[in-house]
C-alpha cells in the first residue's frame, strides 16, 4: 500500500496547491484576510504531502519493491544502497518528484522568513509559487507517475544506469536542481511586483537574497556536474558543450545578470525592467533545460526521458508562464521610467554593460543549443554545433566582461571621475600584466596571444577583488567595515579569476595521447613516464572489471600508482571507462584503460592537466561569495528597518 500512498499523498498536495495558487492570490486584490491567511499553512501542507510521496518512493527502492514499474527499471537486488537511494531521481519520473518536492521546499523557506515582507506581497508570492506547484504536480500525476504499478513483479530490476552509479551524480541533480527551482522564488517575486504595482527599490531588495541563494546552488550544480563528467566519461574533458549542459548554464548566465541588475534596482531604482525580464528569463530558461531533457527532442547522456507527449505539457506550461509573465510586464512597462540618471563612467554604466554581455553569451549559446532542432524542423536536414562554435561565441562577450568586471567594482555610483579610479587601479593592473607574462613563460616554457590575454585577465580579476577586503582589514577604529554584501562580491570575482586562470592553464598547456602498451611497457607523456604494470579482474557489487595498474614517474622518481578499470554491470551489460586520476593542486595526471588491441596491447589514454583543479575550486569560491552576500544584515531587516533602509538608501543615491 506504501505506493498507493504516495500517489495518494500527491493528489492531496495538488489540492492544497490549487489552495494556495488561488486563496491568497484572491485575498490580496479583496484584501480579505481570511484567503490571506491561507497562504501559510497551505504551503507547509502542500510539502508535508510531497515529503511523504517522496518519501514512499524511495522506501520503495530501499525495500527493493519491483511491482512498482519505476523501481523494476531503475534499481535491482544487489544495488548498494547508496545508488538505490539516488536511484529515486536517477529517472525522469523521480527526478520530477525532487523538482515538486524542492519547489515546495522553496515555498516553505518563504513562507517562514518572509517577515519583512507586507502581508498580501507575501501572499501574491507564495501564490505564484502554489500555480507553479499545480503545473508541476498535474505534469506528474498526468504524464510521470512514480507510483505506477507492474503486475506481475519481476525477480529482479532492470539496474540503475551505470552512468549514474557514482558519488558525484548522487549529489549532483539535488544540488543542480535546487539552483534551477530556487530561480521560481525570484519569478515569483517579480510576478508579485508586477500584479501589485510596487516595483520599488524595496521589491529588489526582498528578491536579491533568495536570487543569489538559487544562483549559488546552481553554480556548485553545475561545477559537480563538470568533475563527473571529466573522472566518469573517460575523455578527460570538463565541459563537452552538450546542449544539457548548456540548458544548465543559460539560466545561470541570466541569473548572474539578474543578480548584477538587482543591485542597481535597490540602490538606484533603476534598471526596473532588465529586471523583471531577467526573472521571467532566468526561470524561463529552467524551464526550457526541463523541456529539452524530459521531451525526448535531442541525444545527451545527461536526458531523462524520450516521451514527446511529457514535452508537449512542458511546452504548453512553458508557454503559459512566459506568456502570462510577458502579458503582466507589458501591462506595467509604462510605468517603469525612472528620472534618477547616472554619468558615462558610473557603476551603473558598467553594470548595464555586464547585463548587455551576459545577455549575449545566453542568447549565443541558446541559439547554438536549438539550431539543429529548429533546421530539422524547418527542411528534415540534420546538422551538428559543436565545441568549435560555443568556445568562440561564448569567448566573444566573455573577454570584454572579465576585464570590465575588474573596472565595474570600483567605480562609484551615478559618476566616477577617471583620475581617482586610475590611481586606484593602476596597481592591480601593473601585477596583472607581468603576472600573465611570466607565469605561463617560467612554469610552462611559452606563451601565446590568447594565453596571456586569459591570464592578464585571470590575475587582474583576482588583483582587484582583493583592493576592498584590504582596504577593511588596514582600515581606522571607528571606521565603517566592509558590508557582507560587498565582501560576497570581491569573494565571488576572486573565484572568477581562478576559474579564468584555470580554464586558460588547461586549455593552452594540456597534454593528452592514447597509446598501444603491454604489460611492462612505458610511455613518456608530459615529462612523466607512465608504466603498465599488469592488469587483474576485480568483482564489485554489481560488476566485474579489468583493472590496470599504472606507476607514474617523473625523472626516475615513483610519483603514484593509478587503478583505472574497464567494468561491465552484471544487469545491463554495459561497458564502463573509471579513470584513474593522480589529483595535485596544481595539475592532475590522467588514466584511462580503454580496448583491448590484439596481441596482449590495451589502448590506455594518458592526459596531462595543469590547473584544471581551479576550475572548480573556482566555482566554488564564487559560491562561497553568493553564501556570504546572503548573510547581509539588510536582508534580515524587519518591515520597519526595512523602510528605514529604503528611505535611507534614497537619500544616499
Amino acid at each position: 500500500m506504501i505506493p498507493e500512498l504516495g500517489h495518494f499523498a500527491l493528489i492531496l498536495a495538488l489540492s492544497l496547491a490549487l489552495c494556495q495558487g488561488i486563496l491568497p492570490l484572491l485575498g490580496a486584490h479583496r484584501n480579505d484576510q481570511a484567503m490571506l491567511d491561507v497562504a501559510k499553512p497551505a504551503a507547509v501542507g502542500q510539502f508535508v504531502f510531497v515529503a511523504f510521496a517522496f518519501g514512499c518512493l524511495t522506501w520503495s527502492f530501499i525495500q527493493s519493491d519491483f511491482s512498482v514499474l519505476y523501481v523494476a527499471s531503475h534499481s535491482q537486488l544487489a544495488l548498494p544502497l547508496p545508488y538505490k537511494i539516488s536511484a529515486v531521481w536517477g529517472a525522469h519520473e523521480g527526478s520530477l518528484l525532487l523538482w515538486v518536492l524542492l519547489l515546495a521546499g522553496w515555498t516553505v523557506m518563504v513562507a517562514f522568513y518572509s517577515g519583512s515582507l507586507p502581508k498580501a506581497f507575501g501572499a501574491r508570492v507564495i501564490g505564484v509559487l502554489g500555480l507553479l506547484s499545480c503545473g508541476f504536480l498535474l505534469f506528474t500525476l498526468l504524464t510521470s507517475n512514480p507510483f505506477e504499478r507492474l503486475i506481475p513483479a519481476p525477480p529482479d530490476g532492470a539496474d540503475l544506469n551505470p552512468l549514474l552509479q557514482d558519488p558525484g551524480l548522487a549529489i549532483h541533480p539535488p544540488i543542480l536542481y535546487t539552483g534551477y527551482v530556487g530561480f521560481s522564488v525570484a519569478f515569483a517575486f517579480a510576478i508579485a511586483a508586477m500584479i501589485s504595482g510596487n516595483l520599488d527599490q524595496k521589491w529588489a531588495r526582498w528578491t536579491r537574497p533568495w536570487t543569489t541563494s538559487a544562483w549559488l546552488f546552481l553554480t556548485i550544480g553545475i561545477a559537480l556536474g563538470s568533475w563527473w563528467a571529466y573522472y566518469e566519461l573517460g575523455w578527460g574533458g570538463w565541459w563537452f558543450w552538450d546542449p544539457v549542459e548548456n540548458a544548465s548554464f543559460m539560466p545561470w548566465l541570466a541569473g548572474t545578470a539578474l543578480i548584477h541588475s538587482l543591485a542597481v534596482t535597490e540602490k538606484r531604482g533603476l534598471f526596473k525592467s532588465w529586471t523583471l525580464l531577467l526573472a521571467i528569463t532566468a526561470f524561463s530558461l529552467s524551464l526550457l533545460g526541463t523541456f529539452l531533457v524530459r521531451s525526448g527532442i535531442l541525444v545527451s547522456v545527461h536526458a531523462f526521458a524520450v516521451d514527446p507527449a511529457r514535452g508537449l505539457f512542458i511546452l504548453a506550461f512553458l508557454a503559459v508562464v512566459i506568456g502570462g509573465a510577458l502579458i503582466l510586464y507589458a501591462w506595467r512597462a509604462p510605468g517603469l521610467d525612472s528620472d534618477a540618471g547616472f554619468k558615462a563612467c558610473s557603476r551603473e554604466t558598467f553594470l548595464l554593460l555586464n547585463n548587455v554581455l551576459l545577455v549575449i553569451a545566453t542568447a549565443l549559446i541558446l541559439g547554438g543549443t536549438l539550431s539543429p532542432l529548429i533546421v530539422e524542423m524547418i527542411d528534415g536536414s540534420k546538422i551538428s554545433v559543436g565545441p568549435p562554435y560555443f568556445e568562440i561565441a561564448f569567448a566573444i562577450p566573455m573577454l570584454p566582461l572579465v576585464y570590465l568586471i575588474g573596472v565595474g567594482m570600483h567605480t562609484a555610483w551615478r559618476s566616477q571621475e577617471p583620475g581617482p579610479l586610475f590611481n586606484q587601479l593602476k596597481i592591480p593592473a601593473i601585477i596583472a600584466v607581468v603576472a600573465g607574462l611570466l607565469v605561463p613563460f617560467f612554469f610552462y616554457g611559452r606563451v601565446g596571444v590568447l594565453l596571456v590575454t586569459g591570464m592578464i585577465a585571470g590575475f587582474w580579476i583576482i588583483a582587484v577583488s582583493l583592493i576592498q577586503p584590504i582596504r577593511s582589514l588596514r582600515r581606522k577604529a571607528g571606521t565603517t567595515a566592509i558590508t557582507r554584501s560587498a565582501l560576497g562580491m570581491s569573494v565571488a570575482h576572486f573565484g572568477v579569476g581562478l576559474f579564468v586562470i584555470g580554464v586558460t592553464v588547461v586549455s593552452g598547456f594540456s597534454v593528452e595521447a592514447d597509446r598501444s602498451l603491454r604489460v611492462g611497457e612505458t610511455e613518456s607523456v608530459a615529462g612523466y613516464d607512465f608504466e603498465l604494470r599488469g592488469l587483474r579482474n576485480v568483482d564489485g557489487p554489481n560488476f566485474r572489471a579489468l583493472e590496470g595498474e599504472v606507476d607514474i614517474y617523473r625523472d626516475g622518481e615513483f610519483i603514484s600508482q593509478l587503478r583505472p578499470q574497464k567494468r561491465t554491470y552484471l544487469v545491463q551489460q554495459s561497458p564502463m571507462t573509471e579513470a584513474g586520476i593522480d589529483a595535485n593542486w596544481n595539475r592532475d595526471l590522467f588514466v584511462a584503460l580503454g580496448d583491448p588491441l590484439g596481441n596482449d596491447a590495451w589502448s590506455v589514454r594518458m592526459q596531462y592537466k595543469p590547473m584544471i583543479r581551479f576550475i572548480w575550486l573556482g566555482a566554488f569560491v564564487m559560491a562561497l561569495g553568493g553564501l556570504i552576500a546572503t548573510r547581509d544584515r539588510r536582508y534580515r531587516l524587519t518591515a520597519t528597518e526595512t523602510e528605514k533602509a529604503s528611505t535611507l538608501s534614497g537619500e544616499l543615491a
